[in-house]
């Protein structure tokens, strides 16, 4: 994949569609090699690559750099994950898993309660969708979960007073990421991943034909 003809609209949009449920790269490939880029191409291909490859990773990083932060404020650390949350629901492939796993656990207590979770039905037109089939969760729109926990991540932030240091220490995480993905030199594997990615993307528009 060319990654310096990719914008960052296309990034945002790959990163909201991946698949997340796959476990964080390993530690060691993760700190293996590290270059100065040496143009702005090369740097802003090489960050594009490395946010997308090392996602899980730097997620990891930065909730972490964050509970590093609040270690000795627990309502801030509960404010964190709750803010991980909302970003979380961001994404497709955990919206889905997550909605999937919650009404599988349902359904062992109450089939009834499971069967008012599933997603409205999408109505098909010749055939096809009549628009993209939106993600739901419990049976509610996904939005209605990123309201909820932004709110509460918010109330929680106000009440712990830690606005100041949520700041500081989101500053610090995101410059450890944008750090670390511009001097990681991009592997073989990386760039074999994102082309196998590129293929089960094409092949699932082609099976939604």
């Amino acid at each position: 994949m060319d990654w310096s003809a990719v914008t960052a609209e296309d990034l945002v949009d790959a990163l909201r569609e991946v698949d997340w449920s796959t476990p964080p790269r390993p530690v060691p490939e993760f700190f293996s090699r590290f270059t100065v880029p040496r143009s702005y191409s090369k740097w802003t291909s090489r960050l594009k690559c490395n946010l997308y490859y090392y996602r899980t990773n730097y997620f990891i990083l930065i909730m972490f750099i964050l509970g590093m932060g609040f270690l000795w404020k627990p309502v801030a650390i509960l404010a964190a994950f709750m803010t991980g949350f909302s970003i979380a629901f961001l994404n497709d492939s955990f919206a889905v898993t997550f909605n999937e796993k919650v009404t599988r656990t349902v359904r062992k207590f109450s089939p009834h309660l499971a069967a008012k979770m599933r997603p409205p039905i999408t109505p098909v037109l010749r055939g096809r969708p009549s628009s993209k089939r939106s993600i739901h969760i419990c049976g509610r729109p996904r939005w209605v979960f990123v309201l909820f926990f932004s709110a509460v991540s918010c109330i929680l932030w106000l009440t712990s007073c830690s606005l100041l240091t949520v700041l500081w220490a989101l500053l610090i995480a995101l410059f450890a990421t944008v750090l670390h993905a511009s001097l990681r030199t991009p592997n073989l594997k990386a760039r074999l991943n994102t082309f196998r990615e590129e293929f089960r993307a094409v092949w699932r528009n082609y099976s939604e034909l």
